[in-house]
């Protein structure tokens, strides 16, 4: 007897139920395995069946069709890899096909609030995903899928290579509606310059007629298959008691074909068939280029998990074996070799090695890890062999925490464009109050005329271009910010950054960075400079550390080292010729620490004290650029520290600082922070526990991303590469968003008041109606991918 391949129970259906998985079909016991089963493969989840390393659970009953779809979404082995969960709330980002404009976003959010359990949706029209949170106790994530599924859109767990090839899909099904309007609409205007050219005489009405019956033949295609978007959107606005500005669009639509039908079956009065065909292409061409904006600006974050290895070594009972990192669990112990990238976050239970994260950081200098430190996915372990206990994996990793705050950056929507979206709300009604109002006047003045007139109106004054004049811009400078190395995690970010006039910086970890420099050298015994500086560069060869580079350049060919050896935090020791040689700090070599100062590194030969090296903290090497530009745009600059006040001084006297305040604890920086804050808009830099409250305070707070976790928690932005002089670019990028979001908004309400009562007094045809609409629409998605071009 065989079992199930997806719970491992006795199968006595005998081949009634299969699933094809692995190119062959794997029997399942029951009908509620064979549907999860299909729908794991179906959702592009078959490495779920590869990398498991439990059975599922058994699947008693018959899955409804329409869950099916989505329940293997309910699997712990499946959510592992998609949602990120914290005390008890789940959160995971689903991609969703079918959005068009800020309506249907706004729909989707009013829908899911709904539901109890859910805690929070925020949809992102232009990316088409949306970021929700539920109660894993209250609320199944089958249930969220099934629920957007039932107000007609198809939603999905987001994934990168799913998206991609979904995407790839919906293009080439656009570009055939595009194409078919296009075709038709050559066609139909040839015959309707025939008609408006009066060449069909009284006596010659049969023509005319036929003309008009193939025109309404090659017409239909267009107005049933590639306006369907328009008809499928403004229908799902009206099931939620709210109108959109694609309601306006389908009444023009269909009311014109349909008129024009009557016309066309009568044989008298107007038709409309050109017109109807060509704003339809011209609607689903600024569509085209509505879409090729959000392909250009959508934020692929997928890169930071393709550093994370598929494999892991798996200590187990004192035996070593190579397994998927996927089946790994939390508890189990893994073997990080030196070399070996890091399979999983955890805690160094045994080793001590210095590690590179600067997947994470952009820095390049190894971090000294020892027993009980936290080490994460992605980065690479340099030195000594590990031991690590895993205690995160999937979203619960600091890898997914990173893509998850770039997901948050391009949900946040700015208070002006909150505004825009319910404007544009509110003006696809008045537009209809304001066409029919349009039509009873026309129907008395001249009742031939009333209906292409208020078709004019409808077209027209589609509130397309005031929808997308913020979402684009703001999504287009979210990508800069990620390129740039910037993740903005609240909202109003935007906003914040033009009104700074006072930056303050916190000296330790922000305005110096770490990287060791030899400032100068003092000798102790009879060997020379030259020989000594030799020496430390042949220990040094081959090392990563550093401090290696410090003696790079001092390495002489006469004079090499054998027996090297690493002593993880203390220093390194070899053979030169017939000597013993020792480098280090003092405890290694042999000096009294008393007689040290931390920054020291002493040179030992046959434990006798050489030389010893004075090290230096260097500033980051932006420091000084960074503040000099700051200055020139007027904003004043601080030093904030804890540190002494000899130190503090020497700082800023070297980054021509006037501002400057040594010794201060938690408390007193955020005093002095509110002090500022009484005057000017206060920017604060931060990137230790230290820095949290005040960060919390200032108007705006910037954490290193080498900063401690709880300083990022409380950050408005995080400079992920440590790089100051990004905050200017931020500054600046922030500036022209800004910018172009005005200019969006004012061309887009000026063509409407311009256009408007154009289209009331009967000056503006349906066809050149359509026309200006779509060019208004792409002036604006132009403007935005401007941003995309810009030079920083």
């Amino acid at each position: 007897m065989q079992n199930c391949y997806h719970c491992n129970e006795p199968v006595l259906t005998g081949n009634e139920f299969t699933t094809f998985i692995d190119n062959q079909d794997q029997l399942m016991c029951c009908p509620g395995c064979q549907a999860v089963s299909q729908a794991i493969i179906d959702s592009g989840l078959a490495s779920y069946y590869q990398y498991r390393s439990e059975p599922g659970s058994k699947q008693t009953a018959l899955v409804p069709a329409e869950l099916a779809q989505y329940s293997a979404y309910d699997i712990p082995e499946v959510q592992q890899d998609l949602t990120h969960n914290v005390d008890g709330i789940n959160t995971i980002s689903v991609s969703i096909d079918g959005i068009t404009c800020a309506a249907c976003a706004w729909l989707i959010e009013h829908k899911l609030k709904q539901l109890a359990g859910i805690t929070n949706i925020s949809v992102n029209s232009t990316t088409q995903r949306a970021l929700v949170s539920w109660h894993e106790e209250s609320l199944k994530l089958s249930e969220i899928l099934a629920a957007i599924s039932r107000i007609g859109y198809q939603a999905a767990p987001y994934q990168v290579d799913e998206q991609e090839k979904q995407s790839k899909t919906e293009g080439r099904k656009f570009l055939l509606r595009l194409g078919l309007a296009g075709f038709a609409t050559m066609q139909v205007m040839m015959f309707a310059l025939a008609l408006y050219s009066d060449y069909f005489t009284l006596q010659d009405t049969q023509m005319r007629d036929y003309f008009r019956w193939v025109s309404m033949t090659l017409a239909a295609p267009v107005v049933f298959y590639s306006a369907q978007p328009f008809y499928f959107s403004a229908i799902r606005s009206l099931l939620s008691g709210k109108l959109n500005m694609d309601l306006s669009v389908s009444i023009a639509i269909a009311g014109a074909y349909i008129a024009s039908c009557f016309a066309t079956i009568n044989g008298n009065g107007e038709v409309y068939f050109e017109s109807v065909s060509m704003f339809t292409f011209f609607l689903l061409l600024g569509r085209y280029f509505e879409q090729k904006a959000k392909q250009t600006a959508s934020v692929n974050s997928s890169n930071l998990h393709k550093l994370v290895p598929l494999t892991a070594h798996l200590k187990l009972d004192g035996d070593i074996s190579e397994i998927p990192a996927k089946r790994l669990k939390l508890g189990d112990i893994i073997l990080v070799r030196p070399g070996d990238i890091v399979a999983a976050d955890g805690d160094i239970i045994e080793g001590k090695s210095g590690l590179n994260e600067s997947m994470l950081t952009g820095e390049q200098m190894p971090l000294i890890k020892t027993i009980n430190d936290s080490v994460f996915a992605g980065t690479i372990n340099i030195d000594q062999a590990l031991t690590v206990k895993v205690t995160a994996l999937g979203q619960d990793q600091l890898v997914a925490e990173i893509i998850r705050l770039q997901e948050v950056a391009s949900n946040t929507k700015p208070a002006i464009a909150k505004l825009a979206d319910r404007l544009a709300r509110y003006f696809s009604g008045t537009i209809l109050a304001i066409a029919s109002l349009t039509y009873v006047v026309w129907l008395q003045i001249s009742p031939e005329d009333a209906f292409w007139v208020t078709l004019s109106v409808l077209v027209a004054t589609c509130p397309c271009a005031l929808a997308l004049a913020t979402p684009t811009a703001i999504t287009c400078a979210t990508a800069i910010f990620t390129k740039l190395g910037i993740i903005t995690r609240k909202a109003g970010v935007f906003e914040k950054l033009p009104r700074i006039n006072h930056v303050v910086f916190d000296k330790t970890g922000t305005l110096t960075c770490g990287t060791i420099s030899l400032e100068s050298i003092v000798l102790t015994d009879s060997q020379n400079e030259q020989t000594v500086l030799a020496y430390a560069a042949a220990l040094e060869t081959g090392s990563l550390h550093p401090i290696a580079s410090a003696f790079k350049a001092h390495a002489h060919s006469d004079i090499c080292a054998t027996d090297i050896q690493h002593h993880v935090g203390l220093g390194i020791s070899g053979n030169i010729n017939t000597d013993v040689v020792k480098i280090g700090n003092a405890e290694f070599v042999g000096v009294d620490a008393n007689q040290c100062n931390g920054k020291l590194l002493w040179l030992s030969v046959n434990d006798i004290i050489t030389a010893c090296f004075s090290l230096k903290d260097a500033l980051r090497v932006d420091s000084l650029e960074t503040i000099k530009q700051l200055q020139h745009q007027n904003i004043d600059v601080s030093i904030a520290s804890g540190d002494c006040a000899s130190h503090v001084n020497a700082i800023a006297q070297q980054l021509n600082v006037k501002n400057s305040y040594a010794g201060l604890n938690p408390k007193d920086k955020l005093d002095l922070i509110n002090k500022l804050q009484q005057t000017q808009d206060v920017a604060m830099f931060g990137d230790g526990i230290n820095d949290a409250p005040v960060l919390a305070g200032a108007n705006l707070s910037v954490a290193m991303g080498s900063g401690s976790a709880i300083a990022k928690n409380s950050a408005d932005l995080i400079l992920l590469g440590d790089q100051l002089s990004k905050f200017n670019q931020a500054i600046t990028v922030s500036k022209l968003t800004n910018k172009i979001i005005k200019q969006n908004l004012i061309w887009a309400f000026a063509y409407n008041v311009i256009i408007l009562p154009l289209a009331v007094t009967g000056h503006v045809v349906p066809y050149i109606a359509a026309i200006g609409m779509s060019v208004s629409s792409i002036i604006v998605v132009s403007n935005s991918l401007r941003l995309l071009r810009i030079k920083i």
